[in-house]
């Protein structure tokens, strides 16, 4: 418990920094609906008239800004990119931070099995994970409401979108994790989690654009796409079974990988 306790305060301020800038992120893009509302069916013909390719690549197929449920589909696709940059990082550094601080030899030398150590350490990270995915929750049906201009909302679809932020930031965590002990040393997590998160969104924008399905349903920005979950009132549960099998596989690696890892000393 004392590892526990330890992890989530080390997490704590980057917790509340990315929650409040995503919710900063939700109020900036909600609150220009209302002059987007305006002229709302100019700007969708408009959009009809870009190249499909253009469309792909920034996720704005299929939304229609007549209404606030689809042009939060499009603020949500940035939401999922600042999600999976935060659980990336969570994932990377989880394991990497001791032993490049070479203070792992320290935590190892208690009388703690390595699989309680990663069990603490796991639960922290999906703590602080989770109170960002309920300051999501919360600031997007308040500033859904705020800004609706006394509209009806259909909830379905937002519902939806807020529930798959669980397998999302699953899989950028998990992954980053196995990723963080399959490499030798990481000196910064930074380059690695904004490569995972990038790598994933570009995978799924330019596989679309140039026709490489095999390319895109690798990533989770495919898997969730906003604009299919809000067109369909539901998942593409064939795409979304491939996250779900890609953190069990990465879950259990991981503590494979850990309890068989040489530890550096700091000695």
């Amino acid at each position: 418990m004392n590892i526990y306790k330890q992890e989530f305060k080390m997490h704590f301020k980057s917790m509340v920094i990315w929650s409040l800038s995503i919710a900063c992120l939700i109020f900036v893009y909600l609150a220009i609906y209302p002059s987007f509302a305006k002229d709302a069916e100019l700007l969708n013909r408009v959009l009809s008239s870009f190249p499909k390719e253009f469309l792909i690549a920034f996720g704005m197929t299929d939304v229609d800004l007549s209404n606030i449920v689809g042009f939060y589909g499009l603020v949500f696709l940035f939401v999922q990119i600042c999600l999976s940059i935060q659980a990336a990082n969570y994932g990377f550094s989880l394991v990497s931070i001791e032993e490049t601080e070479l203070t792992a030899d320290f935590l190892l030398a208690k009388p703690v099995r390595r699989t309680q150590i990663l069990t603490s350490k796991l639960l922290a990270a999906i703590t602080c994970l989770t109170i960002t995915n309920i300051v999501v929750w919360i600031s997007s049906f308040v500033f859904l409401n705020t800004y609706s201009g006394g509209k009806a909302i259909e909830t379905k679809p937002i519902i939806l979108l807020l529930l798959s932020i669980v397998i999302f930031q699953a899989f950028f965590f998990s992954v980053g994790m196995l990723i963080s002990l399959l490499v030798k040393r990481i000196r910064s997590v930074t380059p690695y989690s904004m490569a995972l998160a990038f790598g994933m969104y570009v995978l799924n924008a330019f596989g679309g654009m140039i026709g490489k399905e095999t390319l895109e349903i690798i990533s989770p920005f495919k898997h969730f796409e906003p604009n299919y979950i809000i067109k369909h009132s539901g998942y593409n549960f064939p795409m979304a079974w491939i996250s779900v099998s890609a953190i069990l596989i990465s879950v259990v690696g991981s503590y494979v990988l850990y309890s068989k890892r040489n530890i550096r000393s700091a000695v």
